[in-house]
């Protein structure tokens, strides 16, 4: 909610700075001047500033909505592999299967608890989370099969924890922004002249101008939020990234 309330208090601001300066502007322009007579260059300059933004912006938008379902992935993976085990573990002695069940749960506990909240403002995952992995993996796969179903579940339960392993490994790698610093500057910086180019065509004081002046701000503002709440799904959609571990482990968290 807060980021809402956020991005509807940048869209007004960015309004009412074009208003003000459509107004402070009018303010100060020469009587005789024609807001008609604009230069065709300056027009031509105009498409062609919007078009090269809008193409950067769509490229943007698609890095960072490709990196967010990579992330969702990612920790459904990891979640289903885990609850697949969770639940072929059946076919272990009843001691080695409560091994497994109750350090899977564990690790789960741990990972919406501590690990989780750390990771969207570190990036970086615990030690505690890595040993209780780890201790998971151990109990899958020193037990010795004795039966042919054991054997059977041996290999499936093997390569579960390896898909589950990797892809922690993996989201501890590709936490972070998607798009670098300079990338930023250049969406920021697009923005801010895209808007400008508004009043090389002289925008005057018209209610109609005024409102599509308005609309247009508020269009880029929102844009650029939406590449920003995606750039970095661990840090700012981490509720939505938990969201199969709670789903698939209600007794890990309590539900």
């Amino acid at each position: 909610m807060s980021n809402w309330l956020a991005l509807a208090l940048a869209m007004a601001a960015a309004c009412a700075a074009v208003v003000f300066t459509a107004f402070l502007r009018d303010r100060r322009v020469a009587e005789d001047e024609d807001p008609d007579d604009t230069p065709d260059v300056i027009e031509y300059m105009t498409m062609m500033i919007g078009v090269v933004y809008a193409i950067v912006l769509g490229l943007a938008i698609a890095g960072v909505w490709e990196g967010k379902a990579a992330a969702e992935d990612t920790a459904r993976a990891e979640a289903f592999a885990l609850h697949e085990i969770r639940e072929r573990a059946t076919d272990y002695p009843a001691p080695t299967a409560e091994r497994i069940r109750s350090g899977i749960d564990a690790y789960i506990e741990h990972s919406l608890k501590k690990e989780w909240p750390a990771f969207a403002d570190s990036g970086e995952l615990t030690d505690r989370g890595d040993r209780l992995l780890r201790d998971v993996r151990r109990a899958v796969l020193d037990h010795k099969p004795r039966t042919d179903s054991e054997s059977r579940a041996s290999y499936a339960l093997a390569d579960q924890i390896t898909a589950a392993v990797e892809a922690r490994n993996t989201r501890a790698l590709d936490s972070g922004s998607t798009l670098g610093g300079t990338v930023w500057f250049g969406l920021i910086i697009g923005g801010l002249v895209s808007v400008g180019m508004l009043f090389a065509l002289q925008l005057r004081r018209s209610t109609r101008e005024l409102i599509l002046a308005g609309l247009f701000t508020a269009l880029i503002s929102f844009l650029l939020f939406l590449v920003w709440q995606f750039d970095d799904p661990a840090a700012r959609d981490a509720a939505g990234l938990m969201e199969p571990f709670a789903s698939l482990f209600p007794g890990a968290t309590g539900s």
